[in-house]
């Protein structure tokens, strides 16, 4: 341990957010870091505890805490303080391919393991990681390092989400030739078209693709397997293929006119504004506008936030959010304890924006949509809002939420987005492939395995064990590396 009272003598500090008013002006990355020198100070906070939950990466009560990936935390945060950046990045990439995509968009489960956290306030780790993967760029540590050695096994990975490339950078490394088929135009899944622009600029995912080309890794766009290219084709001319494509079919809202136009999934109204904006910085207009317009947001989470952020910098004129479940406190309650991921209430860059522009914030909790009411020509123009309360079921004695008759109000609205959260796979892919899936239509495997019921077919990330982290994707990437590797080598020595 480089500094044993680090923890007490230092506080903690973060990179610093560019004000609201300023950062909704555009779709840049609004974080700005810490020098050099203050970033090695919040090295010096970690204690190199006995038991690092951080690293641990389990799930308790639910929800994960400490790092999914297992990364190697309190050697880095000791190597940084101590000024030994470029071990520190070798450290890192020891368990995580894609630091600067984590250190970006992971909500950090690290952080709430640490143990500063269960008396005080945890250890910046999420922007430690950040600055070691910076640091590492702008000072020529990542290099581009192909494989000397070739296998002659040819593997084929179908979407070029965070799981898809880990698993590509993890064989690539092995020697076998890899070749990642993704159906939109532009490599990175979910990270590309599912993450805007202000969480994970996109010359961030361009700047490791690059290097990945560069070390051997083949990628082609525009090619949907199941539709315009066959999966038969994909089975005779490779030895293994891998299903990496995501959750991607967006949870519905059942309610009545649900039909009106002007009521759009949250995944297509930010793939649009992402896409136009790398295209022509928004002025084709071929995206799903917001601006002047009314909007409710359905649901809550990451995927809610980014249609409340991106709605501001659209220029809407009214942004609510409906959450059916009840506020969280804002401490951990009894039955929530260290190191527990904290169940508490959090303000997300969006609601921030929006608390900002329009003087409250916009959330509305314990309250969903009734009825969606339209125009004569069949567009949306209001919303009956109902409140929600919690209630046992008698005879399964679950709670759940229910209806408050009387409490029905309505709302003028001119765009809803719907962010209710995503099912499993989608059904084309798996029955190209004719693999079997559960009733959540995630791909069967055997329990913590990554081979489907066909032969030579694996799976791994959100359609293997439904909407997760980016970070977990990362996990699953490695592990369906390791299978694939030892399925056609009889031994695998990755990582």
């Amino acid at each position: 341990m480089g500094k044993p009272t680090g923890f007490l003598e230092f506080d903690r500090e973060n990179s610093k957010a560019i004000k609201p008013r300023k950062r909704i002006k555009d779709f840049n990355e609004f974080h700005i870091p810490l020098s050099k020198e203050r970033q090695e100070t919040q090295g010096a906070r970690c204690m190199e505890c006995g038991v690092p939950f951080c690293q641990s990466g389990i799930v308790l009560n639910g929800a994960t805490t400490g790092c999914p990936i297992n990364n190697l935390i309190p050697e880095w945060n000791d190597l940084i303080f101590n000024g030994n950046w470029e071990q520190a990045y070798n450290r890192l990439l020891k368990t995580n391919n894609f630091p600067e995509f984590t250190g970006r968009v992971c909500p950090a489960p690290c952080e709430a393991g640490c143990t500063c956290g269960l008396n005080g306030i945890s250890v910046s780790i999420k922007d430690n990681e950040m600055a070691i993967i910076e640091e590492a760029y702008l000072n020529g540590f990542v290099k581009v390092a192909a494989p000397k050695v070739r296998t002659g096994k040819k593997i084929a990975i179908v979407g070029s989400g965070p799981s898809g490339l880990a698993a590509a950078d993890q064989l690539n490394k092995r020697g076998h030739q890899v070749t990642v088929y993704e159906r939109e135009d532009r490599i990175g899944g979910l990270l590309m078209y599912g993450i805007p622009n202000m969480k994970l600029e996109k010359h961030v995912i361009d700047r490791k693709v690059d290097i990945m080309k560069a070390e051997g890794v083949e990628f082609v766009t525009n090619t949907n397997i199941g539709t315009n290219y066959k999966a038969s084709k994909l089975m005779r001319e490779y030895d293994s293929v891998i299903l990496a494509c995501g959750a991607s079919t967006p949870r519905d809202i059942k309610s009545p006119g649900r039909e009106a136009k002007g009521i759009y999934f949250a995944v297509d109204f930010l793939k649009a504004t992402t896409k136009s904006l790398l295209n022509s910085n928004l002025e084709d207009g071929e995206y799903i506008s917001a601006k002047d317009k009314k909007v409710i947001v359905i649901g809550g989470g990451d995927t809610g936030n980014d249609c409340v952020g991106t709605s501001v910098r659209h220029g809407a004129t009214s942004i609510i959010q409906l959450e059916m479940m009840p506020k969280p406190p804002d401490e951990r309650a009894q039955n929530n304890p260290w190191p527990e991921w904290p169940k508490v209430s959090k303000t997300d860059y969006g609601q921030e924006e929006a608390k900002e522009i329009f003087g409250e914030d916009p959330r509305s909790y314990e309250t969903t949509v009734k009825e969606f009411i339209s125009d004569e020509a069949g567009t949306l123009i209001k919303a009956k809002i109902v409140k929600l309360t919690s209630k046992r079921d008698e005879e399964s004695g679950r709670m759940s939420m229910v209806e408050i008759p009387g409490s029905e109000y309505e709302v003028e609205v001119d765009l809803v987005l719907i962010a209710a959260g995503f099912l499993g796979s989608e059904s084309y892919v798996t029955k190209a492939f004719n693999i079997e899936v559960n009733q959540r239509s995630n791909v069967i495997t055997e329990e913590d395995k990554y081979a489907t019921t066909v032969e030579k077919v694996f799976v791994a990330g959100d359609m293997h064990r439904g909407q997760s982290l980016v970070v977990w994707a990362i996990r699953e990437g490695r592990e369906v590396a390791r299978e694939v590797d030892s399925y056609l080598m009889g031994y695998t020595n990755l990582q």
